[in-house]
C-alpha cells in the first residue's frame, strides 16, 4: 500500500519531504505534484522504478521520460546545449516546460531515445516539487501521470492513491495542480519545435 503524505504547497513540511526523498533513495516509486500535473518519479538509476512506471503508463520504448532538475547546475549536467539554446530555455524555466535535448554521457542509456539518443529535462516552478530535489540532491527521473486511454491527468492525491495503492510506494498531495502536462520544446535539431502543447505559452518558441 502507498504511503500518503499531505504537505503544504507553499511550505512543504522539511520532516514529510526528508521521509519522501529517503524514500526515494531507497528504491520508492512516488506520485508527486509539478506546476503542470501529477507526476510519477524514482531515482535515476532505479531500473525497477522505471519499468513499474512503463507498466503503469503502458509506455512502448520510444517515449521520451523526463529528468526533473532543481536548477540549471543540474540540468547542465545531463543535456548538451549551445548558447542560444541555452538563453531560450533558460528564460522559460523554471515552469511547465519539457525541453527535449541531446544526452551526455552522464543519462543512462535505458533512458535515452534509441534512435536519437536525446532526454526530456525540465526545472519546475512548484514549491513542493523544488523542496523534494533540494532534499535529494540530483534530479528526479519523471513521467506524467496520465494512465493508459484517459485523456486527463488525475488531480486528486486521494484519488491517485486510491487508484493506485498497490502500484506505487507513496503519493505526495499539496492540492490540485492542474490537468495540463507541460509544453514540450524538442531543440535536439538545433531549432525549436513544438512537440506538445500544454501548461506552457508555446509562442515564446514559435
Amino acid at each position: 500500500m502507498a504511503k500518503y503524505f499531505d504537505v503544504h504547497p507553499d511550505n512543504p513540511q522539511r520532516r514529510t519531504i526528508t521521509g519522501v526523498a529517503d524514500m526515494i533513495r531507497g528504491g520508492a516509486l512516488v506520485a508527486y505534484p509539478t506546476d503542470s500535473c501529477f507526476a510519477l518519479g524514482c531515482q535515476l538509476g532505479n531500473r525497477e522504478g522505471l519499468e513499474r512506471i512503463r507498466s503503469i503508463r503502458s509506455l512502448g520504448d520510444k517515449h521520451h521520460f523526463t529528468l526533473v532538475c532543481q536548477n540549471f547546475a543540474q540540468l547542465g549536467q545531463l543535456v548538451r546545449i549551445d548558447n542560444a539554446v541555452f538563453r531560450a530555455v533558460k528564460a522559460a524555466t523554471p515552469g511547465p516546460y519539457t525541453f527535449i535535448l541531446p544526452a551526455t554521457s552522464e543519462v543512462p542509456r535505458q533512458l535515452l531515445h534509441p534512435k536519437k539518443k536525446t532526454v526530456g529535462v525540465r526545472i519546475p516552478e512548484h514549491a513542493v516539487a523544488q523542496a523534494l530535489l533540494a532534499e535529494l540532491g540530483e534530479p528526479l527521473l519523471s513521467s506524467t501521470l496520465l494512465l493508459p486511454g484517459e485523456d486527463e491527468p488525475m488531480t486528486q492525491g486521494w484519488e491517485i492513491k486510491e487508484r493506485l495503492d498497490h502500484s506505487l510506494d507513496a503519493v505526495v498531495d499539496s492540492g490540485d495542480c492542474g490537468t495540463l502536462p507541460t509544453t514540450v520544446v524538442d531543440f535536439s535539431g538545433g531549432a525549436a519545435e513544438i512537440v506538445r502543447r500544454g501548461a506552457g505559452d508555446p509562442d515564446r518558441f514559435e
